[in-house]
């Protein structure tokens, strides 16, 4: 399935819910699910069961488990097969379960993850900077997947402003995907990891590049080079791996739709597994956590030697997955 997060205009103002994609709709699977029940009549309460099993929120589907995500196939069918009938499909009380893409908001599919790891796993990246710094791969890139942690508070979605930092000549996109954490773990084995993944998005680690280059030579960071408004894009949702294989997916940045990096997620060093088994060493991971694989090879204007301005439109494809479309501004063209 491909699952979203959104917010949607109601009588009692905006709310944020959960749905899949059916195309070009969405499909409000909490109630989705209350309609089903109330009338399969299996329960005098659909909306108190649907919430307890099928909840509007991401992470608590993530914590649902086997039983939320099998439901969640299940209902997709039962609403599927109205469309196709052409048969009305609405809550108990009229509430509207399918949407149009332009009635809707999409956020990040967790817009406030648990926490972010961002990962250095594309070995082509690794050698491109080996080129452009003159200096060794560490050895130690080869024995262990390194990686930085970044701010939960500046998840931005598609179509979200990328606002331009006061404080930087050279802002920075960056070509990646991602997984999301769907159970609770702890010293888990590369092995048994894939289980503890509940999906895959693209993610756009934004980077000012001048500020972090200085931050790196201090032998701590990044700091400001990473941690800015908007600076965690992620979207346009997330695909359930039983529906992706990430094996070899061609990776795609559009700048004001040129093409200016491609890669394939097959040059990764490091796997998902690889990591969450590094990473969940004597440390607990929890549903609702999200993990970068780092930039493709060419995947940002840094190797490229090419820079994004005020007013460009970024668009990076995942195969797969979609397309994560920003455009950049700068604080004073906000509304």
């Amino acid at each position: 399935m491909k699952l979203v997060s959104f917010s949607v205009t109601t009588v009692v103002g905006e709310i944020v819910r959960i749905g899949t994609l059916i195309e070009d709709r969405i499909v409000d699977l909490n109630l989705a699910f209350t309609s089903y029940l109330a009338e399969s009549g299996t329960t005098g309460r659909p909306y108190e069961v649907a919430t307890g099993i099928m909840p509007p929120d991401m992470v608590e589907f993530f914590k649902g488990g086997k039983l939320t995500a099998e439901t969640a196939k299940q209902v997709v069918t039962f609403v599927s097969d109205r469309l196709e009938k052409q048969q009305p499909v609405n809550g108990p009380k009229g509430e509207k379960i399918v949407h149009q893409l332009e009635e809707v908001t999409l956020l990040a599919p967790v817009p406030r993850p648990n926490s972010i790891r961002d990962t250095l796993s594309f070995e082509g990246h690794m050698k491109n900077f080996e080129k452009m710094t003159k200096k060794p791969i560490p050895e130690l890139w080869y024995r262990i997947p390194i990686y930085y942690k970044g701010n939960t508070s500046t998840v931005i979605g598609p179509e979200d402003p990328i606002v331009w930092p006061s404080y930087t000549k050279k802002l920075d996109y960056e070509l990646e995907f991602g997984i999301y954490i769907g159970k609770e773990g702890k010293d888990i084995k590369a092995d048994d990891a894939p289980e503890y993944i509940a999906g895959y998005t693209i993610f756009n680690d934004v980077s000012a590049r001048d500020v972090l280059q200085e931050e790196v030579s201090m032998f701590l960071g990044p700091a400001k080079g990473k941690d800015l408004d908007t600076g965690n894009v992620m979207g346009p949702c997330l695909v359930t791996p039983d529906e992706l294989d990430i094996s070899d997916l061609q990776m795609i940045a559009r700048i004001n739709g040129d093409i200016w990096s491609e890669g394939s997620t097959s040059d990764m060093y490091w796997s998902f597994p690889k990591i969450i088994e590094h990473i969940s060493r004597s440390e607990t991971l929890y549903p609702g956590d999200f993990i970068a694989s780092g930039t493709v090879a060419n995947g940002c204007g840094d190797e490229l030697d090419r820079w994004i301005q005020p007013g460009d439109i970024i668009e990076l494809e995942v195969e797969g997955i979609g397309i994560l479309r920003n455009a950049v501004t700068k604080d004073s063209d906000l509304p």
